[in-house]
């Protein structure tokens, strides 16, 4: 048995409360950027994902507008940070609706770092930073979905294994749930795709 709920029903907040509650774990876009002004802003953003593979985009969704938005539309540029659980405290304080001259890293105690390529800065205390240039903007109902080419990566070495891959365990992630709740990495379990040729039955290719 199901309960069903009906958007056009409930109104867009409150599903937006059962939707954010069932999409999950949400990875967070830590998003850095520099207004036009010179004020750094830092910001969590959890509709975020990879846009493409080549050339490397990432996206991350805007709810409204936003001074993460009002900035990279200004500069078209920002730096996505990667936000672990030990910063859980940090991240949280960045999503508080500080005026717009106000910069989140000052007003949370966070340190920054220079980028490499873009003015936005890092987080220094992140393992990894994605700097970004500003591909596209799309607009989608009271939201902006916003496309950004990686033009920079720059992982922690102590995050990396001996083929220089990033490892989960040593990244330590955190991630958005529902309500006022946040996931942390768990348990990992791995487990190796089956070739079409292997499965039983041996499946022909369309």
């Amino acid at each position: 048995m199901r309960t069903d709920f009906k958007p056009a029903a409930m109104g867009g907040r409150a599903f937006y409360r059962l939707l954010t509650s069932v999409v999950v774990p949400r990875p967070i876009a830590w998003v850095s950027t520099v207004s036009s002004g010179g004020v750094d802003n830092l910001a969590p953003h959890s509709f975020f994902t990879v846009a493409s593979v080549d050339p490397p985009m990432v996206s991350f969704t805007s709810v409204g507008e936003k001074d993460s938005l009002r900035n990279i539309r200004q500069t078209g540029e920002f730096v996505i940070s990667l936000a672990p659980e030990e910063l859980f405290e940090a991240v949280n304080a960045t999503g508080t609706g500080f005026a717009s001259g106000v910069s989140e890293f000052d007003a949370a105690g966070i340190a920054r770092e220079p980028s490499a390529t873009v003015r936005p800065p890092r987080v220094a205390s992140s393992p990894v930073a994605l700097e970004c240039r500003l591909h596209e903007i799309h607009p989608v109902g009271d939201c902006f979905v916003v496309y950004g080419e990686i033009i920079h990566a720059a992982v922690a070495a102590e995050a990396l294994d001996a083929d220089t891959h990033p490892r989960i365990e040593r990244l330590r992630p955190l991630s958005r749930l529902g309500l006022n709740e946040w996931g942390t990495i768990g348990e990992v379990r791995t487990i190796s795709r089956i070739p079409a040729d292997e499965w039983p039955g041996h499946y022909q290719k369309g």
